[in-house]
């Protein structure tokens, strides 16, 4: 059972509303990082803003672990190569989402994404082993018919991009697995700062693969944002990419500390907060909304969401 909420020293809040407050402005943050690499997916790749995104965050991510563990040593636990791991399924997951952004309408990249506690819920019951309630069953499957409705197989409205962030859900519900048992033995911290140096050697890889502009393909907007050659960027792109290493440092700050001062099941709906800065940013910088039917699968998305969020 959660212990009830309690007041933080000299603050008038109860620690619930801190945490939620944290998390509120942690992914508001998080979606100024997501606007950015939209903005720049027509003229950089994203391996070569990953790799200045994670350099910038990597010491940002290690003074959290100070912060958080009061020590540096838990990084260097025997578990390191397991949270390195983990790290990859993270890095292939956001990969994919932010491929799709690329191409995708904001609004519909992140609904899409928001998959992810639907198969957090399926992953969990089969390598887990964790019972799924009917409820929850029933609310996976409204979520994946969501997913229909902004998709449109079929259709002439289809976009094989939209696939890319149901990819990345997809990834990111195994490492949300994979965080449990790891959750045993290593602190969040910890495992926030190999995620972000998987990030970094995977794609330091993908530069050394694509850095050139030899294997570029400029056949689609997502392929484009993973083939594209290295670019010598102006100094306001320079900046916007560290800017995404000081975000991911900040917000990852915002919601560890929401998740370490509040229960995680009162909060984590919170995250959906996300669809409207989603929105908000694409109807504001590229005039981008939803269509109806585009309405109704993100509305079903989000309710299945939280369902199985309340359920499990």
């Amino acid at each position: 059972m959660a212990k009830a909420a309690r007041s933080v020293p000299g603050m008038r809040m109860s620690a619930t509303s801190v945490g939620i407050l944290a998390l509120v402005v942690g992914i508001a943050v998080f979606s100024v990082q997501d606007l950015i690499l939209k903005q720049l997916s027509g003229d950089y790749p994203l391996h070569q803003a990953m790799v200045l995104r994670s350099c910038v965050a990597l010491p940002f991510h290690l003074a959290i672990v100070w912060w958080f563990d009061g020590r540096l040593t838990t990084i260097t636990t025997p578990g390191w190569w397991k949270m390195l791991a983990r790290g990859l399924l993270g890095f292939v997951a956001y990969t994919a989402y932010y491929l799709g952004l690329a191409t995708m309408p904001m609004a519909d990249t992140v609904a899409l994404f928001f998959t992810g506690p639907l198969f957090i819920t399926i992953a969990a019951a089969v390598l887990l082993g964790e019972r799924v309630s009917p409820v929850a069953a029933v609310a996976v499957a409204a979520g994946f018919a969501g997913v229909l409705l902004i998709v449109k197989p079929g259709t002439a409205g289809f976009e094989v991009a939209a696939l890319l962030p149901i990819l990345g859900a997809l990834g990111y519900g195994l490492s949300m697995v994979a965080a449990r048992p790891l959750g045993r033995t290593e602190t969040a911290a910890a495992m926030a700062f190999w995620g972000n140096l998987c990030f970094l050697l995977c794609a330091l890889a993908l530069s050394a693969v694509y850095g050139s502009g030899q294997l570029a393909d400029a056949s689609h907007p997502s392929l484009a944002f993973l083939t594209r050659g290295w670019v010598t960027p102006g100094l306001t792109d320079l900046a916007l990419m560290a800017a995404c290493g000081v975000i991911a440092a900040v917000g990852l700050t915002l919601l560890t500390n929401a998740y370490r001062v509040a229960p995680s099941s009162t909060i984590a709906p919170f995250e959906y907060s996300f669809m409207f800065w989603a929105v908000l940013w694409g109807w504001l910088i590229w005039g981008e909304l939803p269509d109806p039917v585009g309405w109704l699968g993100i509305a079903v998305i989000i309710g299945a969401g939280l369902v199985v969020i309340r359920r499990s």
